[in-house]
């Protein structure tokens, strides 16, 4: 990027930070998520230090908050309340180590230590004691002026009225609301944080007092005091809530240790955070290292990997898949997102890319949540330049030039042939996948090289290879060639449910395959079943009713089906017991002694049944290692939580 083209940048960015910080520190508003914009931050950060001489007292990365609203007094503090610079990973964090190592002499190099607190999502605040007694309470604002807010502040039963010592005495800390009280609000409020602000902007402090607010107190104004970790023990000493998960990290590595930690109790908390803040434990270092901007260089907020972030779109690109379905990738500027780096993202089709409006060059908002594959949620208009491009879709495949179709009444755009290569590529890939015939040793690369060779035209055919036809192929050699053809020898008997799978058909998934293999029991009463007999399955519709019943009364299926079932031998589908007949089973985190697979095939042999999403209708959740959100519903709902020890118990 040259100059000029990064301070144009720079300019556009800064005028939508501010926007979207106004909105949330002074109007309590959100429009785009915190991951979001602290992406855009980022990247302002990471291009005023590319070019520094394009720094502007007026950017956002000089400045702290938003400033005071007028019906409140103002309120000055005595020492600016600071904001803390952004950490994502921990190559970020070691950048951070030797920025400030650099700054220190070798001696004071080898005392770093640290302390660290959890990130807690909610309003800043200070309370100022003169003989022992609250005097004021106050916002940050803009840093150096706050707003008063000390009758409801008061309000706030974890705040002491009066300390047990200290006569004189300035503190600073957390006002949060816990997840319980939060669902109390949900439906009007976009987080507790933004609830949490306009209750301590309430005018009326009685509203203030029913809102059940909490507080923490984390640092106090008192250079005298060695380390941080002994400002948090004189603070709980004297009457102030501190939080018992913050804790004291002797070097980088055990900093690492207790960010993991948290990640993995997360949900459990009982109230909203987005990461940790790492803290030089020495008061005299921690002073010595200074400010730079408006930002302490000895503390750091160490962020969990944000499910939704901005960044830029750079081109759009068709993927063709097994059933011929057109699908617009959005490539991307790498961003990490959910602790992935993201490159591409799906577009869906083409309809959605209207419906977002979203052009080449757009800064784009990109999210992946529960670990599916990242897509765009959203644009930025105001950080267009008037050069982004308009994408249309192709009207032929971009792989083998046949006509494309988008059939009446459905989104998605196909290409028409049957013998496209990238069709025949993913149908293979689909074919060998672990919930299929699960061949070792039959990656794509392999099957790529297989179908150009012509070595095989249907999946069918990869059961009448031998040993010298793979030694034609590049990168085959006799032992090579004999662990593939023994390892497709070894997948000549199946269960139904996998063959089901393995054939491809439109709308059908693994749980679908299970329905229909526990249903009909074998593939010649599914092949002859009527379009009533498939509609009238649990959980399947009249779409993928028809999508079965065509894909059997097609001759081409039904030659590759007789073709395919000439090397296979098929295991007629059934369950051992009827203990867990009925019952709902939801799976979240990981299992030590199993795979999740596993645990759902256990499941089914039994008579359960796997959903993927907790409900009303759930009757056990199992939680393993590390659980999502998940977890948090089940209890709200009354859900039977399960250990991984209780769920083994129950299966056997």
């Amino acid at each position: 990027m040259t100059k000029s083209e990064a301070k144009k940048r720079i300019e556009n960015l800064k005028k939508v930070i501010n926007h979207h910080r106004y909105l949330y520190h002074v109007l309590d508003r959100q429009e785009i998520s915190d991951g979001a914009l602290d992406a855009l931050k980022k990247e302002l950060a990471d291009l005023e230090n590319q070019f520094p001489d394009l720094v502007t007292s007026d950017s956002p990365t000089q400045r702290v908050g938003g400033k005071p609203l007028d019906k409140f007094e103002k309120f000055v503090h005595q020492t600016p309340m600071l904001s803390l610079g952004d950490a994502f990973s921990e190559g970020d964090m070691r950048d951070w180590f030797g920025r400030i190592s650099k700054l220190l002499s070798a001696k004071e190099k080898k005392e770093l230590d640290f302390y660290c607190e959890l990130k807690i999502d909610g309003l800043a605040i200070e309370l100022v004691y003169e003989n022992r007694i609250l005097k004021n309470g106050s916002t940050r604002g803009d840093g150096k002026i706050g707003e008063d807010v000390t009758k409801n502040l008061k309000t706030i039963e974890a705040i002491p009225l009066k300390i047990k010592s200290r006569s004189f005495l300035t503190v600073r800390g957390e006002v949060f609301m816990s997840k319980k009280t939060f669902l109390d609000y949900k439906d009007h409020y976009a987080n507790p944080r933004n609830l949490v602000a306009g209750s301590i902007r309430q005018l009326d402090s009685r509203i203030t007092a029913k809102r059940k607010l909490d507080s923490f107190v984390y640092e106090v104004i008192d250079d005298s005091i060695e380390t941080h970790e002994k400002k948090h023990k004189m603070l709980k000493k004297i009457g102030f809530k501190t939080n018992e998960y913050n804790k004291y990290c002797r070097d980088l590595e055990a900093v690492f240790r207790f960010k993991e930690r948290v990640e993995r109790i997360r949900d459990k908390i009982p109230y909203e955070i987005d990461g940790v803040v790492v803290i030089v434990n020495s008061t005299r270092l921690f002073n010595k290292l200074g400010v730079v901007g408006k930002t302490p260089r000895g503390a750091i907020a160490f962020k969990f990997p944000a499910t939704e972030v901005a960044t830029r779109l750079t081109d759009i690109s068709i993927s063709v898949g097994r059933t011929g379905a057109l699908t617009p990738v959005a490539h991307l500027d790498p961003v990490n997102v959910g602790g992935v780096v993201v490159k591409r993202a799906t577009l869906h089709n083409a309809d959605e890319i209207k419906r977002l409006g979203v052009k080449i060059g757009d800064t784009v908002i990109v999210e992946r949540a529960g670990d599916v594959i990242p897509s765009i949620t959203g644009i930025i208009k105001e950080l267009r330049t008037g050069r982004e491009k308009v994408f249309k879709m192709p009207s032929v495949c971009p792989i083998c030039g046949s006509k494309i179709r988008r059939p009446k009444g459905e989104v998605v755009a196909r290409c028409a042939a049957g013998n496209c290569l990238a069709k025949q590529k993913k149908n293979f890939n689909h074919f060998v996948s672990k919930s299929a015939f699960d061949i070792d040793g039959l990656g794509p690369r392999v099957s790529a090289k297989l179908l150009e060779s012509g070595l095989v035209a249907t999946p069918a055919d990869i059961f009448r290879l031998s040993n010298e036809d793979l030694m034609g192929l590049e990168g085959f050699k006799n032992k090579s060639a004999g662990n593939l053809i023994g390892a497709i020898g070894a997948k000549k008997i199946i269960d139904l449910n996998r063959l089901i799978y393995a054939l491809g058909i439109r709308n059908v998934g693994e749980e679908t395959a299970i329905d229909l293999a526990q249903k009909f029991g074998d593939i010649v009463k599914l092949e002859k079943a009527s379009w009533e007999d498939l509609d009238s399955v649990s959980d399947i519709g009249p779409v993928v009713a028809k999508s079965i019943y065509e894909w059997f009364r097609d001759p081409k299926n039904k030659q590759y089906l007789k073709d395919l079932l000439s090397f296979v031998r098929v295991k007629k589908s059934g369950r051992k017991s009827s203990k867990l007949d009925g019952k709902i089973f939801v799976l979240t985190g990981s299992l030590d002694s199993l795979t999740r697979d596993d645990a759902k095939k256990l499941i089914r042999e039994k008579g359960g049944q796997i959903s993927s999403s907790i409900s009303s209708a759930t009757d056990y959740l199992v939680a393993g290692q590390s659980p999502g959100s998940k977890l948090e519903k089940a209890y709200n709902l009354g859900t039977k939580v399960l250990t991984e020890k209780q769920f083994l118990k129950l299966i056997k």
